[in-house]
């Protein structure tokens, strides 16, 4: 017998029925997207390594220990899988001059690409759902991109407050995080007994990362931590409290979180995460802020921009501890067709009634009426239709109420499918 082979590890399939609920969020996000007046972009899975060195920073996790990396054997060039789409879009705005004529809102949904041990709500081939606001400097659109997730949450049935909080902070400019960033080594230096040993790494490299530890030991030293706030400047602040006073007018609560950073290099000022507490270790499900200079860094035009990224395992996973489900899409006839003389007739009908956008499943497997009823029941379809052959003799074809048992099965014309279709639709 031969070796079955299997998926990569932590690289899983999405199978029926449990693709529904993905199509299910998915068909919410675009809609949202639309309203707000996002256009959808779509970027390579795979992109040039520098890519991601550049733009994420050298000595973060994702590049030093996560991202899948490879040099291509047919002709050199050095290559990776997205671990991220933020550095992808901007290669893409800035290869295509799409910023020439002013910003751009941009969304896009698709997999990503990090070597990590698979886990729970993390897995090594996982799918985001990620909106970029390119050359856009106000506080304004920081704002709305955090009101446009407080409204997807609401879409989907998870409460804020109760089910997912706001966490919000400014990193401020660079200049004010290298005065910070001093004050930190120093601070970290002068207690280097008690720092463990990710700590040590990343202690001259990128302290600021150290806050972000979940180390309970390391809780103490953190909090006594220079705080970044202490080093912003006027301009900073006011940016900050611009996009504070438009959720607080908007009556969404938030908690400002003086210790929340992004795992990314390229953000300054505003940064948010959306983290729940139902999911034990997995509490972050949406993390964003503003990156201004990115875009400039990856070789463009220096620009303004804003975005987040959603991971929507982490958002089904929720969902799926919250008891929300997606409404069932169940079929609108279930075609019933007992004998292969029924075939031909049956299928043209059918493809009639799907052109006229209604939803048909047959199963043509040519057994018993018993056998066919019972997967027309379990289908869910509110009606099936019966080309028996009695029925195909006379040119009808039977129509039975699955849903209704006190329902008369009638006959409707073969030849009119196109007539009897509308108001199959809606009955």
């Amino acid at each position: 017998m031969v070796e079955p082979i299997r998926a990569v590890k932590g690289m899983n399939d999405i199978l029926p029925p449990d693709s529904a609920r993905w199509e299910w969020l998915e068909d919410k996000i675009r809609a949202l997207m639309h309203r707000y007046g996002y256009l959808n972009v779509r970027t390579p899975i795979v992109e040039p390594t520098a890519l991601f060195v550049r733009g994420l920073g050298e000595v973060t996790d994702i590049v030093e220990k996560e991202m899948y990396a490879f040099v291509d054997a047919m002709n050199g060039d050095h290559l990776a899988l997205r671990p991220e789409n933020t550095a992808g879009v901007v290669r893409a705005m800035t290869e295509h001059s799409l910023l020439r004529d002013g910003g751009r809102r941009l969304y896009y949904i698709g997999p990503m690409f990090r070597h990590e041990r698979p886990q729970k709500g993390r897995q090594r081939q996982f799918h985001q759902f990620g909106a970029e606001a390119l050359g856009y400097a106000g506080p304004d659109v920081d704002a709305e991109l955090i009101l446009m997730l407080r409204a997807l949450w609401r879409e989907l049935g998870i409460v804020e407050e109760r089910d997912v909080r706001l966490e919000l902070n400014s990193l401020g400019q660079p200049p004010e995080r290298l005065a910070h960033r001093a004050a930190l080594i120093a601070h970290f230096e002068a207690h280097a007994a008690q720092l463990d040993e990710d700590a040590k790494r990343r202690l001259h490299t990128n302290p600021l990362r150290i806050l972000d530890s979940k180390n309970p030991a390391m809780q103490p030293l953190i909090e006594a931590a220079p705080k970044l706030t202490d080093f912003l400047g006027a301009e900073s602040l006011a940016h900050f409290d611009a996009v504070r006073a438009v959720l607080d007018a908007a009556g969404l609560a938030y908690r400002v979180n003086p210790r929340l950073v992004r795992g990314m290099d390229y953000y300054n000022l505003t940064v948010f995460e959306w983290v729940t507490e139902k999911l034990g270790a997995q509490g972050t499900i949406c993390g964003g802020g503003r990156y201004d200079g990115l875009i400039e860094q990856l070789g463009g035009k220096p620009a303004p921009a804003v975005g987040f990224g959603m991971g929507m395992e982490r958002v089904l996973l929720l969902l799926e501890e919250l008891g929300v489900a997606p409404p069932p899409n169940p079929p609108r006839i279930y075609a019933v067709v007992p004998s292969p003389a029924a075939l031909v007739p049956a299928m043209t009908v059918i493809e009639t009634l799907r052109s006229a956008g209604i939803a048909v499943v047959m199963n043509a497997g040519f057994s018993g009426m018993k056998s066919q009823f019972k997967r027309a029941d379990a289908s869910g379809a509110r009606y099936a239709l019966i080309f028996g052959d009695d029925e195909i003799a006379r040119g009808e074809v039977a129509l039975k109420d699955l849903r209704d048992a006190a329902a008369t099965q009638r006959s409707l014309p073969l030849a009119g499918a196109a007539a009897w279709a509308a108001d199959l639709a809606t009955a």
